[in-house]
């Protein structure tokens, strides 16, 4: 970098000088930033996703522009890869951006921006300027595909530092969590379900899966022997010879019916046959007494 075109005296071209050679002597990483040579104050970065959340994995770029009056005027922030969580190349709102300069402390550095840019990441945006809430399991593709290549911003010279490092960050980060892997699978799944017929999930409980898979076409084959149409005809005949009670009922009305027919009539007989056992007794009760020849007086 050719230091000898900025006058050392300067506070912010000395703050900055010193904040690159701390960024180089002791890299991170979970980030890693350097400024253009043509322009101490515009900054290119990159960020690893912050572990335990769906950004895991992910290499977020962007871009930082430091004020002339840095460090005691915040800079501002823009975030080049797509991520679910921040507009693309437009300038972010954050407490620690050029936004909120009332937060801002002079004691702050890129280095210190950086570490609480990856912490802002994973919070609710409630709204603020330049912020997006994507789902989740979008969140997490995104996190993916951020690794695949850096972005394409501005001159050569800015690729070739955004390149730089994006392959450095690439050569640190830990490989992609499995549940981002399973996340794409479960989505290619679920858009799969929601075109199956429902009839070609009925399982055959009597034969065996033999699969035979085509190394050239990856189809897999079932076995010659009992087709899958007849698998399920078998199953479902052998599921039919045992009837449960409310079908038996909904099978043989004609047979229920008059058995509940006979029941009634046999309760209502033996409830007759009770009452006149009791008129009898209570008759030679009465006579049994005396009482017999006054009832009959008085009728």
């Amino acid at each position: 970098m050719a230091e000898e075109r900025y006058n050392r005296k300067n506070p912010a071209v000395k703050r900055i000088l010193q904040e690159l050679k701390e960024m180089q002597s002791n890299p991170s990483d979970d980030f890693m930033s350097l400024p253009l040579e043509e322009n101490i104050f515009e900054w290119q970065f990159a960020i690893r996703g912050p572990r335990d959340s769906e950004f895991e994995g992910g290499i977020y770029h962007g871009r930082i522009q430091l004020p002339a009056e840095y460090p005691f005027k915040p800079p501002s922030f823009m975030l080049l890869t797509p991520n679910g969580r921040f507009e693309t190349q437009t300038k972010i709102c954050l407490s620690i951006s050029n936004h909120h300069p009332e937060h801002w402390q002079p004691s702050w550095s890129v280095r210190t921006a950086l570490v609480a840019l990856i912490a802002f990441m994973p919070t609710s945006p409630n709204g603020a300027l330049g912020s997006l809430d994507y789902p989740t399991e979008e969140r997490r593709k995104l996190a993916v595909r951020s690794r695949e290549a850096s972005p394409t911003f501005g001159s050569s010279e800015r690729q070739k530092l955004i390149d730089e490092i994006h392959e450095y960050i690439l050569s640190k980060a830990p490989p992609v969590p499995q549940g981002n892997q399973i996340s794409e699978a479960r989505f290619r799944t679920d858009e799969n379900e929601d075109q199956r017929d429902p009839q070609n999930d009925m399982v055959d409980a009597t034969t065996e899966p033999h699969p035979h898979a085509d190394d050239e076409n990856g189809i897999v084959e079932e076995p010659n022997e009992t087709p899958p149409t007849a698998n399920r005809t078998q199953t479902s005949q052998i599921t039919s010879n045992v009837p449960t009670n409310g079908q038996q009922q909904l099978r043989n009305p004609e047979l229920r019916v008059p058995k509940q027919a006979d029941d009634r009539l046999f309760t209502w007989a033996a409830f007759g046959l009770t009452i006149a056992i009791l008129l009898l007794l209570l008759k030679k009760f009465l006579k049994a007494n005396g009482y017999g020849t006054v009832f009959m007086n008085e009728s």
